[in-house]
C-alpha cells in the first residue's frame, strides 16, 4: 500500500500498490502489518457498507465521542464520493480546518481518518457504494455531529447535496468550546 499524508496531521489518502499482469491486477485492500509500520492504528472492529442510490446524497458530518472514538479506513466501491474530514482535536495545529479528496471505484483510494476527526461525505454518481472499516463498534451514545455547511468550518462541497437527512441538516454548529477531543 502506498500511504501519502494529507494536510491534516494523522490522516492519510491510502492507495492500492498493484501488481500487475494479464489477468488484471493483485493488490492488498488492508495490512495490519502496513498500517502498524506507518503508526497508525489497525485494530479493526467492523465493516461497515453504505450504498447512496441518488447522487448529490449527502451524509454527515459524523464521529463518536470518547470512550468510543474510532479510526476510519473509507473506500468508495462503485461511483464516485467527496469524501471530507474535519480536525476536532482541540490540541492539534489543524483544529478545525478541513480536507476532501475524491474516492471512486476507478481510482481505488481510500481515506484514513484518525481518531478526534468528524467524517462525512457527498456522493458524485448515482449508486455509489461505500466501505469503511473501523476501530470500535457503533454506540448510539457517544455519537456526534456537526453541521456539513457550517460558515466557521467553510468546507467546499463540489456541489449542493440534494438528498440530506434531517439529523444531518440540523447538526449542531461547530462550537470549539464543546469539542469532545483533547488531544
Amino acid at each position: 500500500m502506498i500511504f501519502s499524508e494529507l494536510p491534516l496531521r494523522g490522516a492519510f489518502k491510502v492507495d492500492l500498490q498493484m501488481r500487475e499482469d494479464e489477468r488484471g491486477f493483485f493488490a492488498r485492500l488492508f495490512c495490519r502489518e502496513e498500517f502498524a509500520a506507518k503508526n497508525l492504528d489497525g485494530n479493526i472492529v467492523q465493516i461497515n457498507n453504505s450504498l447512496n442510490s441518488k447522487k448529490g446524497t449527502l451524509r454527515g458530518l459524523h464521529f463518536q465521542r470518547p470512550p468510543k472514538s474510532e479510526v476510519k479506513i473509507v473506500r468508495c466501491i462503485r461511483g464516485a464520493i467527496w469524501d471530507v474530514i474535519v480536525d476536532l482535536r482541540k490540541k492539534s495545529p489543524t483544529f478545525g480546518q478541513w480536507t476532501g479528496l475524491e474516492l471512486s471505484e476507478a481510482n481505488r483510494s481510500m481515506m484514513y481518518v484518525p481518531k478526534g476527526f468528524a467524517h462525512g461525505f457527498l456522493s458524485l454518481t448515482e449508486d455509489s457504494e461505500i466501505i469503511y472499516l473501523v476501530t470500535e463498534f457503533y454506540s448510539s451514545e457517544y455519537e456526534g455531529a456537526v453541521r456539513w455547511n457550517d460558515p466557521e468550518i467553510g468546507i467546499k462541497w463540489p456541489e449542493e447535496p440534494d438528498v440530506i437527512s434531517d439529523k444531518d441538516a440540523n447538526a449542531p454548529l461547530f462550537n470549539p468550546d464543546t469539542v469532545p477531543f483533547d488531544q
